[in-house]
């Protein structure tokens, strides 16, 4: 079983940042994929940012040139700084990890709790 923690949410007013953390533990021999999700009320959850094994990263275009994801590979832990934050980045931040039990295994999917943010005009 994997545990995926998320931290660092919080009320900020427009314009400023925020640092969210996301740390996997528990029994898994890789993570192929670590990335942050966003859901409001009523709408359906979307990928924000995703970084991969291989150091590929992908990111929603509402968040290029705003928000950059890192790996710590060696903690398991991703990142997700968020800067000029805005109104319509408000929602609940889920972490997801795709992880492998053993090497040849295929990925499962393990979500977090979410973190809430919201962002004030």
């Amino acid at each position: 079983q994997v545990q995926v923690v998320e931290s660092g949410g919080g009320l900020v007013q427009a314009g400023e940042s925020l640092r969210l953390s996301c740390v996997a533990s528990g029994s898994f021999a890789a993570i192929d994929a670590m990335g942050w999700y966003r859901q409001v009320p009523g709408k359906t959850r979307e990928l924000v940012a995703q970084i991969y094994k291989e150091d590929t990263i992908y990111y929603a275009d509402s968040v290029k040139g705003r928000f950059t994801i890192t790996g710590d590979n060696p903690k398991n832990t991703v990142y997700l700084q968020m800067n000029s934050l805005k109104p319509e980045d408000t929602g609940t931040y889920y972490c997801k990890v795709d992880s492998k039990r053993t090497w040849y295994a295929r990925p499962s999917e393990y979500w977090g709790r979410g973190t809430q943010v919201t962002v004030s005009s």
